[in-house]
């Protein structure tokens, strides 16, 4: 976990695309996109069925490393809101156990406007000391705001190789999370809805094991 300051709250980036709120002790991550690949099976295109389960381990390992008493999901949860049926009775397991463990909240996302049946609770959005918690940036919003959706990565060239990583793009007063979700796609950090979204000064920000690789994007 690198530490860093947002919004006058003292936070941690993980590797992972998750960040942690230590005076919360709370956990947040956006566009898990659960059953993803059983909704495109159901419209033909086979996907290996495993994404969910995949998911919910690297979320579970999180809260464990982190002790989280509280678990934020920033939208897109789900690939749609029939995805909580869909889950294997194995994940849902999993599921029902974090969310019975802590305080777990739903933020609801395009995909997943409806969300029932998985327990926690459910919120269109929130503000939480102070920070606005979304899942798609408002650009006429002036508060401090965390927020999904977009899915960024930075792609870089290096020693002539493309390099691409999930990243946070930054500015003083907007977050946009990664997708923790282990099968999602991914918008270039620069890309006009992106900035659009967050506007003027931001950066691609990359946690690695000590420190935040900062990269600025072009307004």
């Amino acid at each position: 976990m690198v530490p860093f300051s947002f919004a006058g709250h003292d936070l941690f980036a993980l590797p992972q695309g998750a960040l942690f709120w230590p005076a919360r002790q709370a956990l947040l991550v956006a566009d898990l996109h659960f059953e993803k690949a059983s909704w495109y099976a159901l419209r033909g295109q086979m996907l290996p069925p495993y994404d969910s389960m995949a998911t919910l381990a690297d979320l579970t390992a999180l809260a464990t490393a982190t002790q989280a008493r509280e678990i934020w999901c920033l939208g897109d949860s789900f690939h749609d809101s029939a995805g909580c049926d869909r889950l294997p009775h194995a994940a849902q397991d999993m599921l029902r156990a974090l969310t019975g463990a802590r305080r777990w909240i739903w933020i609801t996302g395009n995909h997943d406007p409806h969300i029932d049946r998985c327990g926690g609770e459910v919120l269109p959005e929130a503000v939480v000391d102070g920070l606005v918690l979304r899942h798609e940036a408002d650009p006429t919003d002036p508060r401090p705001e965390l927020s999904g959706h977009f899915h960024p990565k930075l792609r870089i060239r290096v020693r002539g190789r493309l390099v691409s990583r999930r990243c946070f793009v930054m500015t003083s007063s907007k977050m946009i999370f990664p997708a923790f979700g282990s099968l999602t796609g991914g918008l270039d950090a620069d890309h006009r809805e992106i900035v659009r979204a967050v506007g003027g000064g931001a950066q691609a920000v990359i946690a690695v094991e000590d420190r935040l690789l900062r990269f600025p994007l072009a307004a």
